[in-house]
């Protein structure tokens, strides 16, 4: 396992920098899967939610009922393609005791510390810059079908409630893909290894379809297979909404079931999203010249700034203009 951090670590350091910042915050939640982009440097973010679990399950060790919350801490640094996070999950049980009354355990569940890298960014031809042709405008870019490209690397840590500690620790890895059909569909999917090395590990899939309504409102659709050795594999769906509220705040809810099961499960949770932006953009050539120094930049971003652009920059913009038009009057 350390060689393949260290081959995680020469990768990071290989590949050259380009910019994942957007100026939206672009959150994780509110389903289980996860971009292969990174948040950009000096970013801090927390994306917190509390959820309820309940089951029909009559196995012994199945919980009927569950609540709890969870925080997942985001962080860029040294490399826009690269960040940093760390997974808080505190939760409380109803454990089933066939001698008498059921009890309940409570504690921290999981503490999970890892990060992930862009190995692969897909580009995709600017149709808006196509005046000639109609046909050509308006064909689907074959392009969208090759997924941008990331890994993720993770220790499960041991630091947890009593009633919810492993015998050692144990390591998490995935790739995670991204296809942006369209500015406002995208497909992310992600393959996971979890609790390697322990007698708990298991496999699993998530495949996400995001579609964005409007500049603020946008929501999905998940199925996820989780597959163990010792258990029948489950089959998870769920669907849910995001609320943009300001360009670093965004609010959620979710829910989800099982299916091709003999017993009902529902999965329910609210939460928030909010980021610390000490980011600083960097410049990268392009067509548009810039008027002061004819020189051409533009600012670079992913699937979520080019869906969300926010209202208060818009009304910056304008604002900025009047005044400039007002003072070429004066002087005129």
């Amino acid at each position: 396992m350390k060689r393949f951090f260290v081959v995680f670590l020469i990768i990071s350091a290989v590949y050259t920098s380009s910019a994942q910042y957007t100026e939206v915050i672009n959150s994780k939640r509110p389903g289980f899967s996860e971009s292969p982009y990174s948040i950009g440097t000096d970013v801090f973010q927390f994306e917190t939610g509390l959820f309820y679990k309940s089951s029909s399950n009559e196995y012994l060790t199945a919980y009927p009922n569950t609540y709890g919350g969870e925080l997942f801490f985001r962080y860029g640094k040294f490399l826009e393609k690269l960040e940093l996070d760390v997974k808080i999950t505190y939760q409380s049980d109803e454990v089933k005791n066939p001698f008498g009354p059921n009890y309940r355990i409570g504690g921290l569940s999981e503490l999970t510390i890892g990060g992930k890298y862009l190995i692969y960014e897909q580009k995709y031809t600017d149709k808006s810059k196509e005046i000639r042709s109609w046909k050509r405008k308006m064909a689907f870019d074959k392009k969208r079908l090759i997924p941008s490209v990331g890994v993720y690397v993770g220790v499960n840590t041991n630091f947890l409630g009593n009633d919810y500690k492993e015998d050692n620790l144990s390591f998490k890895a995935a790739v995670l893909l991204q296809n942006d059909f369209t500015d406002r569909l995208v497909l992310l999917t992600n393959i996971i290894a979890d609790k390697i090395s322990s007698q708990n590990n298991y496999y699993s899939y998530i495949l996400t379809m995001t579609y964005a309504i409007n500049q603020n409102w946008s929501f999905f659709v998940e199925n996820q297979g989780v597959f163990k050795s010792t258990d029948a594999p489950k089959f998870h769906f769920g669907t849910g909404a995001a609320y943009l509220f300001s360009e670093d705040l965004q609010i959620d809810a979710s829910i989800r079931s099982i299916f091709f099961q003999n017993y009902s499960f529902a999965y329910s949770s609210l939460g928030v999203a909010w980021r610390l932006d000490k980011h600083q953009d960097k410049l990268v050539r392009d067509n548009s010249v810039n008027a002061k120094s004819g020189k051409s930049y533009r600012k670079k971003g992913n699937f979520f700034s080019r869906i969300f652009k926010p209202k208060n920059n818009i009304k910056k913009r304008r604002k900025k203009m009047k005044k400039a038009r007002k003072k070429r009057k004066k002087r005129n």
